[in-house]
């Protein structure tokens, strides 16, 4: 499966790196690109081990907003 996350409040490097170690911590997460320009974050993920919601709630718990 694959999604894109588009986050507010990534505004550097270090976000970046952030975000990608997250979303990568995750079993079932087997890509992750971090556009920093855009504000998005594409996942490709195999739903049957990790849920697009849990995602999203880590993303959100490192304090960045997820607005879709």
């Amino acid at each position: 499966m694959q999604a894109t996350l588009e986050v507010q409040g990534m505004t550097c490097e270090n976000c970046e790196t952030k975000m990608k170690q997250t979303v990568e911590s995750f079993n079932g997460v087997t890509g992750v690109e971090v556009h920093i320009n855009t504000g998005s974050v594409d996942v490709i993920y195999d739903e049957a081990e990790v849920m697009l919601s849990e995602l999203r709630q880590a993303v959100e718990a490192k304090g960045y907003r997820v607005v879709v």
